[in-house]
């Protein structure tokens, strides 16, 4: 069914529309990069004050209230560019185990940030400003921090397999 679905995304006029225009794909490439790497350079700001590595002295709170507009309007823009990337070659995209794992962290991450709000930042107030946070906030932030590079490395190898499987020779790039 998925691969049906694929198909058949794989053929529409958007598809077709992102696949055929040479500057099409790049242009959204280029703007899903800038997004991904923005949602996790904000991540990266929060995960790394829970952690304790950053200036301790601002609270918590104060520093996810300024990021978490920056992560949301990033991966907004992240999916939508992601989206248009994948309908232009669904079939390869769902067949590509790299994208099947990027796709699963992404999920995992979003799992994390779920147990983090419902768990563990509901009792934040007792320990927003402290210079050590609970161990269940450094095991989320952990959590997260791998998530997320694992979605870049993963993304990296999505744009070199799918190369691969349409046959772009990389030879004439290699001397």
């Amino acid at each position: 069914m998925l691969t049906d679905i694929a198909t058949w995304l794989n053929e529409t006029g958007l598809a077709l529309a992102v696949r055929n225009t040479g500057w099409a794909f790049p242009t959204i490439e280029a703007v899903h990069v800038l997004a991904i790497t923005t949602v996790v350079g904000m991540i990266a700001i929060m995960d790394l004050r829970l952690l304790g590595v950053p200036n301790t002295q601002r609270k918590i709170s104060d520093i996810g209230n300024e990021t978490l507009p920056w992560v949301w309007g990033a991966f907004g823009l992240a999916v939508i560019t992601g989206g248009l990337m994948f309908v232009s070659q669904a079939l390869a995209y769902v067949e590509n185990s790299a994208f099947l794992i990027k796709m699963g962290l992404i999920a995992l991450a979003g799992i994390n940030m779920i147990a983090f709000e419902f768990l563990t930042a509901r009792n934040m107030p007792e320990w927003d400003h402290g210079v050590s946070t609970p161990t269940a906030a450094k095991v989320a932030a952990f959590l997260s921090l791998g998530f997320w590079i694992g979605v870049v490395i993963a993304g990296r190898i999505i744009g070199f397999t799918l190369n691969m499987l349409a046959g772009t020779d990389f030879s004439q790039y290699l001397n």
